[in-house]
């Protein structure tokens, strides 16, 4: 059972009140800062499909699982979560009216990683042994919970948000950085590493997902030879390159669905597919029902009011 509000400590009651405060709207939505987004989830939420860009996400009530391979990921009041790299997963959430699950997404910026690891000069170095996988949660210490409560605070004024909030995440990627489990987003920004070679590779696929990328196009993108960039990708999503390809694009379709009013056969062929019929089985195969049905649903669960239908098809 996921704690009581007085078994924490007062830090983290504050943060679930400014989250409370800040995230009133069901879903997920963007703020006055850019890259960091609330979420808010007041019903109970199975298993299913999931695609989440490189982030930081702390939640201050609520508990949230991420599935990925063998792996279970737990992020809730005690434990927040990473991504270092655009991974598709399952997730499922637990929440109920009364103790709706609200959480900060915080995005990763590469740029800010490498400089910040500039300023740091090897301190905090990772230990180059293993591969880092690209997902990972761990303990919320109340540095990293009164930097999250700062950000908030930050968001209540607009002024406040555009001034003072881009130092502050700055600070909590910092955070991140130097916690136990920072090597992953170390290893994001080392570009000559096995992680960031993969992570090339990685931006390849999400920028040209339409394209009929191959294996090897995609190995000498990471530069490496075809069997060694296999066996890395998969150390670090935990899938192969063209499943994960396949993934990306299901999931590129239903947003194009969702945000756009696409109908299935134009996102379809938007995203690279070239035969309807396969794209429907697929993407029943993935999400577990039709593409109307699934559209639906992740409108209610996005917050997201049903736009008018942009094509036909």
């Amino acid at each position: 059972m996921p704690p009581s509000m007085p078994e924490l400590p007062e830090i983290n009651r504050r943060m679930t009140a400014l989250l409370g405060a800040l995230a009133v709207r069901e879903g997920i939505h963007p703020t006055a800062l850019d890259g960091v987004t609330l979420m808010r989830v007041s019903q109970p939420m199975p298993r299913m499909p999931v695609l989440y860009e490189p982030g930081i996400v702390i939640v201050g009530q609520g508990r949230k699982r991420g599935y990925l391979g063998d792996q279970v990921y737990t992020y809730d009041a005690h434990n927040y979560l990473v991504l270092s790299v655009p991974l598709p997963f399952e997730c499922e959430t637990e929440a109920s009216p009364e103790r709706p699950m609200l959480a900060v997404s915080i995005r990763v910026d590469l740029a800010v990683l490498a400089e910040l690891l500039m300023k740091m000069d090897g301190a905090h170095r990772a230990a180059a042994a293993a591969i880092p996988e690209g997902i990972y949660s761990t303990r919320l210490d109340a540095r990293l919970t009164e930097t999250t409560v700062r950000l908030l605070e930050c968001l209540t004024d607009a002024a406040e948000a555009k001034i003072l909030g881009p130092q502050t995440v700055r600070e909590l990627t910092y955070r991140v950085l130097c916690g136990e489990q920072g090597g992953a987003l170390r290893a994001a920004a080392a570009l000559h590493s096995r992680f960031g070679q993969v992570n090339r590779a990685l931006q390849r696929i999400h920028a040209e997902y339409a394209r009929n990328l191959s294996v090897e196009e995609l190995a000498e993108a990471a530069g490496m030879s075809p069997s060694a960039f296999h066996q890395n990708f998969k150390a670090v999503t935990s899938t192969s390159p063209l499943q994960y390809l396949k993934t990306i694009r299901l999931h590129k379709a239903r947003m194009l669905m969702v945000y756009e009013g696409l109908r299935a056969g134009i996102a379809a062929e938007r995203v690279g597919y070239e035969s309807s019929s396969q794209f429907s089985r697929e993407f029943k195969r993935l999400f577990g029902t039709s593409p109307i049905e699934e559209i639906e649903r992740a409108r209610g669960t996005l917050g997201v009011s049903s736009p008018a239908m942009a094509s036909l098809g």
